[in-house]
């Protein structure tokens, strides 16, 4: 599942507007504590300038049948089974994430440049980036929350547990940015 929708920045806040312009929900992201002090909130136009942006939201899952399957040969005592069968599935969701993120940058007509090889896109040469929560730009799984009501993933059969993890286990979601400057960082505490 994938949506858009209107945004704006606001310091450290990626503000989510409802249809009237107001407030629907706000990412408060860390700052790097060194280097450029960035921030996910930067990759997006402020709220001051009176533009109006855009941020993609995505949840991807391979479903729960897997997970069944890896349970019962767990149960079995077939653990190299067990292990193979499960490494494949977090890869296979990895894949299929990477699958609906290039959608997302054909749709939002970002994807043109895409490299055409596997090394390039490993090396991720292309306008973009998906960031996944609990990594280090984006490391509150609360805000999983809001990403769940907003696209309601349980339609896909993807469950958000009290802890904030998804369900099934190969399953991901992430925050879809399309700026020309975004790349992968570490973010240290708030400045």
């Amino acid at each position: 599942m994938h949506g858009y929708y209107r945004s704006v920045s606001k310091g450290d806040d990626l503000i989510l507007l409802d249809e009237l312009g107001g407030e629907r929900t706000r990412f408060t992201f860390p700052r790097q504590d060194r280097g450029r002090h960035l921030c996910l909130a930067d990759f997006f136009r402020p709220e001051e300038s009176g533009e109006v942006d855009v941020v993609g939201l995505q949840v991807v899952t391979v479903g729960s049948r897997i997970g069944e399957v890896t349970a019962e040969l767990f149960a079995a005592d077939s653990y190299r089974d067990y292990l193979e069968l499960h490494g494949l599935s977090v890869q296979l969701a990895e894949a299929l994430a990477e699958y609906w993120h290039a959608r997302v940058r054909a749709e939002l007509g970002i994807g043109g440049d895409d490299p055409s090889d596997l090394h390039g896109m490993f090396r991720t040469e292309y306008q973009g980036c998906r960031y996944s929560l609990g990594y280090p730009a984006c490391p509150d799984l609360e805000d999983r929350a809001k990403i769940a009501g907003l696209l309601q993933p349980e339609r896909i059969g993807v469950h958000l547990s009290e802890e904030f993890q998804l369900h099934p286990e190969q399953s991901t979601d992430a925050i879809v940015v399309h700026h020309p400057e975004a790349n992968y960082f570490n973010a240290g505490g708030r400045s």
